[in-house]
């Protein structure tokens, strides 16, 4: 499985920002996909998730303000960030579940300005 993160950027606080994420290769096989996030001197975190089925998951911190969707049959998985706050700032994977493993993209850097 193969996936390519775009959208990420620069946005002041309030702002709002749209990531997409493509997956290739073995795609039969995706089960859950979703967004992680690593701030400078932190670990990785979730984000959101969502099943192939349209189950979500949130993280607290997000709740209300971000929305996970998934076009199944493009094999995207999108993330819209609104009322984005700096502490949002991170680099932004997309990631995809397939037979129990976890596969990463190359991150996307969102940086908030306050």
């Amino acid at each position: 499985v193969q996936l390519q993160a775009s959208g990420g950027g620069l946005v002041q606080a309030g702002g709002s920002l749209r990531l997409s994420c493509a997956a290739s290769g073995s795609i039969f096989s995706i089960n859950v996909m979703g967004w992680y996030r690593q701030a400078p001197g932190k670990e990785r975190e979730l984000v959101a998730t969502i099943t192939t089925g349209g189950s979500t998951n949130y993280a607290d911190s997000v709740k209300g303000r971000f929305t996970i969707s998934r076009d199944n049959a493009k094999n995207m998985v999108y993330l819209q960030m609104n009322s984005l706050k700096p502490e949002d700032t991170a680099v932004y994977y997309c990631g995809a579940e397939s037979l129990g493993i976890w596969y990463w993209g190359k991150g996307t850097l969102v940086t908030v300005s306050s």
